[in-house]
């Protein structure tokens, strides 16, 4: 008979292989039908997915405690439940025997691995009577290819600060359609965002029936507002899924036409359109390559990028990328602000945005393309909710993870607005 906790402790195991091990994506793992959460029931699901996230923040403090424990690095299931039960033993509190059976129960039915449950059990008990045992432990450091040029670019109290607002869980962040919905123990933020440290399920919050808000990142809320439109605009949405700022735009007043290549991610997008009651024209289309009908009055474009200033909500990043593939996606940000300000109107304007750490992403694209299109002028944010020192040399705005610590930290961001001459479109 399998002990309690062992279905949804199983699952979390077997996530941290798919991303430690074979280099998958956890979301794409999650949303696999065949995937390790088959089977289980909604709580269980859960419960395996707030383990594997948990897990992947504290690797690093985990494999130093485990350490002096073991001679030699076991097979993969086993130092992967190891990681997983002291974890939940020293960041989530849980109780020792249920924590240390559960784990000597999943590696007891691993594969080839059986002989090894009395390890498991002398390790995990050994960590169980060792008190705070992270406690002088620093916090998860990112990967050495993101985080040298960091340390090089802010300094290393910079990244060390960015580093412990990743290692805790993320708050969740909403933003409201109009007026503010009233939601128990929800901080309202300088930006207008609402925020929750605890939240419960999403879909039993007050007012999501209804519609009266949807979850994104106060950072990511930050470039729609940057956009600034008015009612009756005529607004294209680059990159649009999974359609957090096409709310907004829309919410605003503007008609809103949502462009993105991938329609499984538009599917979401349509899906909150709906529960908000909102309304957009929703293309799948390769921006590279569509035409529209007609010029906008302004584009926002939240460009493909590394995804870096995302970690603390995707802790599986770093060990699924490796810094490779900015080469690349410079080239393709490069192209895609070309072409958003080749969709606007004389004297329209463009906010630029990726979730990303690295200035080849933000700042130095910027520069790029003031240097591509003479007479493009930057206009420095003038938003609510944001600090002097955000804004940089010549005007874009740069948010990074360690901002608002105090209330949980936010996105890594870079943004900026930029408008065409009025006499005639930039080319």
């Amino acid at each position: 008979m399998a002990v309690d906790g062992t279905a949804a402790r199983s699952a979390a195991v077997s996530l941290l292989e798919a991303v430690l091990d074979e280099g998958q994506q956890l979301n794409q793992v999650l949303d696999m039908a065949d995937g390790p959460l088959k089977g289980l029931s909604p709580s269980d699901k859960a419960r395996a997915q707030r383990l594997v996230l948990t897990t992947l923040r504290h690797i690093e403090q985990a494999d130093r405690v485990l350490k002096p424990y073991l001679r030699k690095s076991p097979p993969s299931l086993v130092r992967n439940a190891l990681r997983l039960g002291t974890v939940e033993l020293v960041v989530d509190g849980g109780a020792a025997h249920g924590v240390v059976n559960a784990m000597v129960d999943v590696v007891r039915h691993g594969n080839r691995v059986g002989h090894l449950s009395g390890l498991v059990n002398a390790v995990l008990r050994k960590v169980a009577a060792t008190e705070d045992a992270f406690a002088k432990l620093p916090p998860q450091r990112m990967p050495q290819w993101l985080r040298q040029p960091l340390v090089h670019h802010w300094g290393r109290d910079v990244v060390t600060a960015i580093e412990a607002v990743q290692a805790a869980a993320p708050p969740l962040d909403l933003t409201p359609k109009a007026a503010l919905p009233e939601i128990d123990g929800a901080t309202l933020l300088p930006n207008g965002s609402l925020r929750l440290a605890n939240p419960s399920q999403v879909s039993q919050l007050p007012g999501f029936a209804e519609g009266a808000w949807w979850v994104q990142d106060a950072a990511a809320s930050m470039a729609a507002r940057l956009l600034d439109v008015r009612p009756g605009e005529t607004v294209l949405d680059l990159c649009a899924a999974p359609g957090g700022k096409t709310l907004q735009l829309a919410a605003a007043g503007a008609s809103v036409t949502a462009l993105d290549i991938s329609t499984p991610r538009l599917a979401r997008l349509l899906e909150n359109l709906a529960r908000t009651g909102l309304k957009a024209k929703v293309i799948a289309e390769d921006a590279l390559h569509w035409q529209p009908d007609a010029l906008f009055d302004a584009v926002l474009l939240d460009a493909p990028c590394s995804a870096t200033g995302t970690l603390r909500r995707h802790p599986d990043l770093p060990y699924i990328k490796d810094g490779s593939e900015l080469e690349d996606l410079v080239a393709l940000q490069a192209a895609l602000i070309d072409r958003a300000l080749a969709f606007l109107k004389p004297g329209g304007r463009l906010v630029f945005c990726t979730c990303s750490l690295f200035p080849e992403e933000g700042e130095a694209q910027l520069t790029a393309a003031l240097a591509r299109h003479p007479g493009l002028s930057v206009e420095p944010p003038t938003l609510s909710g944001i600090e002097p020192e955000w804004i940089t040399d010549i005007g874009g705005l740069r948010l990074r993870p360690d901002y608002w610590a105090e209330w949980g930290g936010m996105d890594g961001f870079f943004m900026a607005r930029v408008r065409l001459p009025v006499a005639e479109q930039s080319n």
